[in-house]
């Protein structure tokens, strides 16, 4: 191994210190790492930067009224994440993570075409980014703008800085520098396996909830809706397609590949609207809900078993050209249409239990309602699960963990911008549930006007009406969930640039599939995670398991996972209360609680390697995290409001069932009562359990982390060093010196695999 270090002057205004790292003689480079020096005028860019995102913070953060443009949340949330890529997660990287440049990764060591393949960087970053972006940052914020729009900005963008980005940078570099493994095989090899049991355990039950619940999301948006089944439908044999292509047809190309997905995708999106208005093709696809379940989890199985190139990999990569550009679609029309905002910054509904989209006070219902985004324990289990498994430098590691997860911020204030920009009125006549507005226009009109307890508020079943006929639908009162919010706002928005007024129709139903397709891309990553996960545990009993790539092992594993989010996704979608609206809680709080989990595994890392003085990284999201969640938990738990407790909801509909009643609220029927009470069950009882096992994890990782700084390290699991043999950029855009190095290799091995 040898390393050439030269100074090559790019321009007048910057000099390169340029180092070419070699593993064996005869080989090009295996990395190049470039060192680029302070100029004055990067410095000048960097002041321009935190210059403009200070002014957005100023203005968003003091500024009170009406009138405030929404374009100062993007220069606030933009400012703020290129600072902390710049300078945060390069600290993070130099202080505890110091990517190795001349060290193999899994994906080249254990390269078997199926779950273990070096994967181009771009096409990772959209891999991983599709995966971990579901629910969460469309649904959450929107829901939490009741509290109005300070609260939720500035946890979605200083909780992605503090918080999740660290989570799922560290989570992807040590699983990555452990051969990809789980995370609750991690937490085995790391606390002992009592803890990694009482892990695994906690993560999978999690899990299980983690996944239906999206799979809700999505089946309400697309239940009964011709045009968006068969648009997603799509995307599979697009994805196949792709797969084919880049790995037989024409591999490497991967510029080329993506247009071909990107105008294919266009084409499934306008053929839906040709098939919305078949009368043939349309009764074809008009799906119920049971059944778009049962086919989701048939999906859900194929894609896990699948090799990742055939179909999860180019799917999720050509899902994330839908919704990067989608949501830089909705930031540029933001800047050009300038709206201002309609929500104050703090409502009355932060301070009491009765707003109408979900109950709860500002703490700590606003940081778990508001979960993927700012932190989300579902991230550690792909940046732990599919993603170290596709990596092929180091190097790339803070640009796909932290990049990525900074992009989901954005997604998650710009669904907030879409929701506090609607008119107040509409906002809470789409949001507020059915029992209180009774589903009719007038019904909403009046418990807006009467009965919603916010002043300046107000509006008529016209104004109602006309919102919905400017969209093409028949109501959009009470379409609780968020989807149709950001459906609504991104309709508003973005017909003022594109179509005129014309347009809003064909503008709500674009983000109606978006957020669709959005959501569909975290199901398949979920499902092949839960499987890895499943494996690493039963590893433990039999050796045959701990191969993710044995056949009979990986279908079993995947068989008993889509039974068990399929048994819980059923239950949600026939609901009589609604699944999102009594589940969605407890994916917020289960999410955060895998999260602390997540957390709790890397700071006990941190400090096993001998470097407990940063070990504050992890430990601040850590305690902030513990804190909300287990304050949530409490309250779902022992909470007497049967709006918002689960066992005082249960025990009220049991004590009536009893009594000889036979309906409750909105509940008719002794049947749909009965159904109540055992979903309140399944739900009070799995908060429990959450809250132990995480507090047991927990307390297990701080017992291991102050025996490592008693003795100033302790052994870790971390794989033995193996020197690379291959080459790659390390940013998302190759440098000068990178594509010189690139050529070398092309030239070699033209025919490489991406």
């Amino acid at each position: 191994m040898n390393i050439r270090c030269e100074v090559i002057e790019l321009n007048e205004e910057e000099i390169l210190s340029v180092e070419y790292v070699r593993t064996e003689e005869g080989l090009p480079p295996v990395a190049v790492v470039e060192k680029p020096r302070w100029t004055p005028v990067k410095i000048v860019i960097w002041v321009v930067i935190a210059l403009v995102a200070a002014a957005g913070w100023a203005m968003v953060a003091f500024v009170r009224g009406e009138e405030m443009s929404a374009s100062w949340f993007v220069a606030a949330a933009v400012g703020s994440y290129l600072i902390a890529f710049r300078f945060y997660a390069k600290f993070i990287e130099w202080k505890i993570c110091r990517p190795d440049p001349k060290r193999a990764t899994p994906a080249e060591l254990n390269d078997n075409g199926r779950d273990f393949a070096p994967t181009d960087r771009r096409v990772l970053f959209g891999h991983h980014f599709a995966a971990i972006s579901g629910a969460g940052p469309l649904v959450g914020p929107i829901l939490a703008a009741q509290m109005g729009y300070l609260p939720g900005t500035l946890w979605i963008v200083l909780g992605v800085i503090v918080a999740g980005g660290v989570q799922d940078y560290l989570v992807l570099f040590f699983s990555m520098r452990r051969n990809g493994r789980s995370l609750g095989q991690m937490t085995r090899d790391e606390l002992g396996r009592t803890g990694g049991i009482i892990a695994s355990l906690g993560i999978i039950l999690i899990m299980v909830i983690l996944i239906a619940v999206l799979g809700v999301v999505i089946i309400n948006a697309l239940a009964e809706s011709p045009w968006g089944v068969f648009s997603i439908a799509m995307t599979i044999p697009i994805a196949v397609f792709m797969g084919i292509y880049m790995r037989y047809l024409r591999p490497g190309k991967v510029v080329e590949v993506s247009v071909i997905g990107v105008v294919l995708l266009i084409l499934a999106i306008v053929a839906g609207g040709w098939v919305h208005n078949s009368p043939v093709w349309s009764e074809f696809f008009h799906l119920d809900k049971v059944t778009l379940a049962w086919c989701l989890m048939i999906y859900g199985f194929l894609a896990a078993v699948l090799p990742v190139w055939v179909l999860l990999a180019p799917r999720d990569y050509l899902s994330t050209f839908m919704k990067i550009g989608t949501i830089i679609l909705l930031a540029v029309g933001i800047l050009i249409v300038n709206p201002s905002v309609q929500m104050p910054a703090v409502t009355e509904f932060a301070f009491n239990s009765e707003g109408p989209a979900f109950a709860g006070v500002l703490f700590p219902f606003l940081f778990i309602t508001i979960a993927c985004g700012a932190l989300s324990g579902f991230h550690a289990l792909i940046s732990s699960g599919t993603t170290p498994k596709l990596i092929e430098k180091e190097s790339q590691a803070r640009l796909i963990g932290y990049g990525g997860m900074l992009m989901e911020s954005f997604v998650a204030i710009m669904a907030l911008v879409a929701a506090i920009c609607l008119d107040k009125g509409l906002y809470f006549a789409m949001n507020a549930a059915e029992p209180l507005t009774g589903g009719t226009t007038q019904g909403a009109s009046d418990f807006i006007n009467n009965s919603l307890g916010m002043s300046g508020v107000e509006t008529s079943p016209e104004v109602l009406q006309q919102a919905a006929n400017n969209v093409g639908e028949e109501s959009i009162v009470s379409r609780t969930g968020g989807a149709p919010t950001l459906a609504m706002g991104m309709a508003q928005i973005l017909h003022n640039v594109f179509g005129g007024p014309a347009w809003m129709s064909f503008w709500y139903h674009f983000a109606v599939m978006f957020e669709a397709l959005f959501i569909l891309t975290t199901i398949d990553a979920g499902t092949r995670v839960a499987r890895f996960m499943l494996s690493d545990a039963l590893g433990n009993f039999s050796k045959k398991f701990r191969d993710p790539s044995w056949t009979p092992g990986a279908w079993l594993t995947t068989a008993i996972m889509v039974a068990a989010w399929g048994s819980i996704l059923l239950m949600g979608v026939t609901d009589p209360l609604g699944g999102i609206n009594t589940l969605f809680p407890l994916f917020g709080i289960s999410n955060q609680l895998l999260a602390a989990i997540a957390l709790a595994v890397v700071f006990a890392i941190v400090c096993k390697m001998g470097l407990a003085r940063w070990a504050w990284i992890p430990g601040i999201p850590l305690v902030w995290d513990l804190v909300v969640t287990m304050a949530a938990s409490w309250q779902k738990i022992f909470s007497s409001d049967p709006l918002l407790g689960y066992w005082a909801q249960h025990f009220a509909y049991k004590d009536a069932l009893a009594s000889g009643e036979t309906s409750l609220g909105n509940t008719e029927g002794v049947a749909a009562m009965n159904a109540v009470v055992r979903n309140t069950f399944v739900q009070g009882t799995l908060s429990i359990v959450f809250a132990l096992l995480v507090a047991m994890v927990v307390i297990m990782a701080v017992w291991k982390s102050v025996e490592a700084i008693r003795k100033g390290s302790l052994p870790t699991s971390e794989e033995p060093y193996t020197e690379t043999k291959i080459f790659a950029p390390a940013g998302l855009i190759a440098r000068k010196a990178e594509r010189e190095v690139q050529a070398q290799w092309d030239e070699r091995s033209p025919h490489r695999r991406p």
